[in-house]
């Protein structure tokens, strides 16, 4: 019997060992059938928009290299495919939590800030201060900038865990609120539900194109500033 609303997804199971996050491997069920079978429209779909996603990223970070977007069209699937997957009941959602979403974020930010400081020295000086301002300005604009370029990757986990986490709790409280409905506002309830369901499928795909593209963003700033 349920303790709480939520104890469907306690961490402990039978074997006493947390097997929730293992709902992040469950994606690797479903993507590798397409390689190995005869390509099917899902094989052609997803090959274009993988296509699509190179083309815009290779655009943002202005490099040459092929393999460079390698690792943000890889976020945007991984992030993807978990917010779907939470979607499904039952299915821990991996992306509603900041451990989760601050290990994606940090060592991205964390290896961008420490290859520009060491590589584009006096661009990393120089984007403290952003052209044209006023010299006395200038000291409040570099406090600004740093506090603006630290809060990064907390500002990408947190927006990304929020977004998830306000759909589903909308989706359960209207849930909970059938037993005591009739009739009629039961079916009216059906149908906003399932109006949000779309809404959060469309949230879970803007949500990883949004994490991959400021990540994309962020490293354009450092990486390739003067490649």
């Amino acid at each position: 019997m349920m303790t709480n609303l939520f104890s469907t997804f306690d961490p402990s199971t039978m074997m006493s060992l947390s097997l929730n996050w293992m709902s992040i491997f469950l994606g690797m069920l479903f993507i590798p059938s397409m390689f190995w079978l005869i390509p099917s429209r899902w094989n052609y779909l997803w090959i274009k928009i993988m296509m699509t996603l190179h083309k815009e990223f290779k655009i943002l970070i202005n490099s040459q290299f092929n393999g460079s977007t390698l690792i943000f069209i890889s976020l945007f699937s991984f992030i993807l495919f978990n917010n779907f997957l939470g979607l499904f009941p039952y299915i821990f959602t991996s992306s509603s939590h900041l451990i989760m979403t601050l290990s994606m974020s940090l060592p991205l930010w964390l290896s961008f800030m420490i290859y520009g400081w060491l590589n584009n020295t006096i661009h990393m000086f120089a984007h403290l201060v952003p052209q044209g301002s006023p010299s006395i300005l200038m000291p409040f604009m570099v406090c600004i900038e740093t506090i603006s370029n630290i809060i990064r990757p907390g500002t990408l986990a947190v927006r990304l865990t929020a977004n998830m986490i306000a759909g589903h709790l909308l989706l359960t409280l209207l849930g909970n609120t059938g037993p005591s409905m009739t009739m009629f506002t039961i079916n009216f309830l059906i149908i906003v539900q399932i109006l949000l369901l779309m809404l959060e499928s469309a949230v879970s795909i803007i949500q990883s194109y949004v994490f991959s593209v400021l990540s994309t963003l962020y490293s354009s700033e450092v990486i390739y500033a003067y490649t």
